[in-house]
């Protein structure tokens, strides 16, 4: 993957640093990261914005040499009008927000951030798990509404409570965060499987498959991402296919799932409740079935499983590495 980039790499930086020319740097979601200095081995100016709208893109883009981006979309276009551009820097695991491909036609490098969030990650949708399966929400709710003041004895009994140890978990997903998910889970004395790709033609060594691991999980944990063959991957069949008490987690990406088809299949009571980090358009600001839904067995949070403090540093300190090693000539994390 790297050698289109290597020649490119040297012929640009030899040169460059000889005559120590600062190189332009964009941020264009600077309000995305942890409130530290950017620290970069080498000259260069730096532009930075809290945020970035669609259309503010090109303009602030024009002439850089570096750009380092979160969630703002890297278009074609963007290529297009600066053939200068050197590197894109995203601040993420996923890069489906840059035109891969028209990056590498202007010869322009595109690097992520990988394996900063595994624990955060793996906890939040652990979190979510064990808060679902005790039926958290619903008490929070009960006591909020005085039915534990009004109890006729010295506890107040609602919603059924469940414990993890010998439930099944289906994992779709088997990277850094599958797993770690997988070894929380195990701990607490669950059975674990990874469920294989719909449609797969072959059921991998290790791995059972997508319709057996949908029918037989106590839990679902999406940690998988959003491509065309995953788009809405659990839909209305596959929620009837599930166990009644059933329990979905998404905090892999919006997509994954048909929300509309979620909700009707927690209202019905076709499955237990759901977890959701993730939403099909992020921030929702044409509202979202998930949002309207407010039911007591259904938790949404704001996209924010990866953001534990820990997390947000790894990924600061990797995303300076990232562009300190490009500029040197020893490119990581390339995609």
């Amino acid at each position: 993957i790297l050698y289109p980039y290597l020649g490119f790499i040297n012929r640009y930086f030899i040169f460059d640093r000889n005559f120590m020319n600062p190189l332009q740097i964009v941020i264009l979601d600077r309000d995305t990261l942890v409130n530290r200095p950017f620290e970069f081995d080498f000259p260069h100016t730096l532009s930075s914005y809290g945020t970035t709208e669609a259309h503010e893109t090109l303009a602030r883009i024009r002439g850089a040499d570096i750009v380092i981006t979160n969630k703002v979309v890297i278009s074609a276009q963007a290529f297009a009008e600066n053939p200068q551009l050197k590197l894109v820097a995203v601040t993420a695991t996923g890069v489906n927000n840059v035109d891969v491909e028209a990056a590498k036609q202007n010869g322009t490098a595109v690097c992520n951030i990988r394996a900063y969030g595994n624990e955060s990650v793996a906890e939040h949708a652990f979190m979510m798990m064990i808060t679902l399966m005790r039926n958290l929400p619903a008490y929070q709710r009960d006591v909020a509404a005085g039915l534990w003041e009004n109890s006729p004895f010295f506890c107040h009994l609602g919603a059924p409570m469940r414990d993890l140890n010998g439930k099944t978990l289906a994992i779709f997903g088997r990277g850094n965060i599958g797993k770690t998910l997988a070894t929380y889970a195990q701990a607490f004395k669950m059975n674990v499987v990874f469920a294989e790709h719909k449609h797969a033609q072959n059921v991998r060594d290790g791995y059972v498959s997508f319709d057996e691991a949908i029918r037989s999980a106590d839990v679902v944990s999406l940690n998988c991402p959003l491509t065309p063959q995953t788009a809405n991957m659990i839909g209305e069949a596959e929620l009837q296919q599930m166990k009644p008490g059933a329990i979905l987690i998404n905090c892999g990406r919006g997509g994954l799932v048909d929300e509309a088809a979620l909700v009707a299949a927690l209202k019905y009571g076709q499955i237990g409740g759901a977890g959701f980090d993730v939403l099909t358009q992020e921030p929702p600001r044409d509202g979202n079935p998930l949002l309207k839904a407010r039911l007591p067995n259904l938790i949404v949070t704001p996209h924010i499983a990866w953001a534990s403090q820990e997390a947000a540093n790894r990924l600061f300190d990797i995303l300076l590495d990232n562009i300190n090693h490009f500029v040197a000539g020893n490119p990581q994390n390339l995609v």
